[in-house]
């Protein structure tokens, strides 16, 4: 459990930083106050880590806490009132909320890092990493250029072929990691080619998670690399909350012009130069909207309104579907969930979602469903620790194959996000976990003689 306080903080400035919060807001009511200290508590650790680990287990209790506690915090403490739809505001008193998501958080963090020692599976070998890849040749090229190859083709399949596809996709981001791990001479040409695919993707879709995604990522492992500074960290971390900020605030507006075939850079501007000549780019309106979509807890508020005054509790049958979903093939279950199913959001909100328009219960609202208040803080608990275990798993076979971690950033680059549906989350996980092992089994010779062969080349990097 010492990774929950972690050294390396300063804890002085987190101090300052939630009295401060106490004197200016002095109408925050003490639930919603203790929230922000639990998610600043989870932000500055993530903040902190970024230089010395992959935060994968800050990134999953960080962003959790984003949608479960700050969101609902703002709405309760005002920007609900500057929302025009009633659809997206929270639907039951603030204390009954957090009466069981604030509780189901903590546990979820606990589960994390009950068993997880000093960060296990998040602390690199740089060293050998890096001996790893000299050693390689041009392999990090050939993943980079699998990845392209494999998002090309993955069009062209059935859903869950195009999901596998989808996964291989992801290695040219592994392969443009090593790269930078390496000590022959760096390829700035490559990291522009990786990076600005996905860029391009995301304004073509007008999608950004995952774009912010690997973006966390990319940044996390540069650090690693490079060691920033304190202040570098700083404005790094400026500079990706104001992007995410404006990618949320004309987000609506950009996804018009890019879903009728006039996305890009150009449309994206001119979506951000609309917002500030209406002076809505920052205006509390455009932030209480922008919150909808950082607010998981508006849905978790229909699910304890519905649940079990209209829809009886499942106790386990939806889990059970959604375990289903997650690790068998469809030619084994051939009726189970699909990726943003309408009909279960439907059944357990009492929303209605219409056709092409896709929401997601959520792990938390998934253990109400199935076990309620206390039996679903407990199901989150499991769940954190489940996380916890996968990622020592890696650490315990990164012993033989050192290069395994830079994998957990494909493993769990999608289950960091709480608004996905629990089944596509725990699929991913599944579906990425034997990807790995298959490649590793498959290549396992290669693999072994790149890791004993002695590099002829100094590692830059100690």
């Amino acid at each position: 459990m010492q990774s929950l306080f972690n050294g390396k903080v300063n804890w002085f400035v987190y101090l300052g930083v939630i009295i401060f919060i106490r004197l200016v807001w002095p109408g925050l009511g003490w639930v919603s106050f203790f929230a922000l200290c639990i998610t600043l508590h989870q932000f500055f650790l993530l903040f902190y880590s970024i230089g010395y680990v992959l935060p994968i287990r800050y990134l999953l209790g960080t962003f959790m806490c984003v949608q479960m506690l700050l969101g609902p915090t703002f709405a309760y403490n005002g920007l609900d009132a500057y929302l025009t739809d009633r659809t997206f505001q929270m639907k039951i008193p603030e204390a009954e909320y957090f009466s069981y998501v604030m509780p189901a958080v903590i546990l979820f963090i606990l589960g994390l890092h009950v068993t997880a020692g000093k960060l296990k599976g998040e602390i690199l070998n740089v060293k050998e990493i890096t001996r790893f890849v000299d050693n390689s040749g041009d392999l990090p090229y050939y993943f980079i250029g699998i990845g392209f190859l494999s998002g090309y083709i993955s069009g062209h399949f059935g859903s869950e072929l195009a999901f596998v596809f989808y996964l291989v996709a992801s290695f040219k981001y592994i392969g443009a990691f090593m790269i930078l791990f390496g000590t022959r001479q760096l390829k700035t040409w490559v990291l522009v080619l990786v990076f600005g695919s996905i860029i391009l993707s995301s304004l073509q879709g007008g999608m950004f998670h995952d774009l912010l995604t690997w973006l966390i990522m990319l940044g996390a492992v540069f650090a690693i690399r490079y060691k920033p500074s304190l202040s570098i960290k700083a404005l790094g971390a400026s500079c990706f909350i104001l992007l995410s900020v404006i990618i949320q605030q004309v987000k609506g507006d950009y996804r018009k012009a890019a879903w009728n075939g006039g996305g890009g850079i150009e449309a994206f501007q001119n979506s951000v130069a609309k917002d500030e000549e209406d002076h809505s780019l920052f205006s509390v309106t455009s932030l209480a909207q922008s919150n909808v979509r950082i607010n998981q807890g508006f849905i978790i508020t229909n699910i304890m309104s519905h649940v079990p005054e209209v829809e009886p509790f499942s106790n386990g049958e939806e889990l059970w579907r959604i375990l289903q979903a997650a690790f068998l093939p469809r030619i084994l279950a051939p009726n189970k969930l699909n990726a943003g199913d309408r009909g279960i959001f439907m059944q357990y909100t009492g929303m209605y979602l219409s056709q092409g328009t896709s929401m997601a219960l959520s792990s938390v609202g998934d253990a109400y469903i199935n076990f309620g208040t206390w039996g679903g803080c407990i199901f989150m608990f499991f769940l954190g620790l489940t996380f916890s275990e996968v990622l020592n798993g890696f650490y315990r076979y990164s012993k033989y194959y050192p290069f395994l971690l830079l994998f957990t950033t494909l493993v769990f680059y999608y289950p960091i996000r709480p608004d996905c549906e629990l089944q596509t989350s725990l699929g991913h996980l599944v579906k990425s976990c034997f990807l790995i092992y298959m490649l590793i089994l498959f290549w396992k010779k290669d693999i072994s003689k790149m890791i004993r062969k002695k590099s002829a080349v100094q590692p830059a990097v100690n």
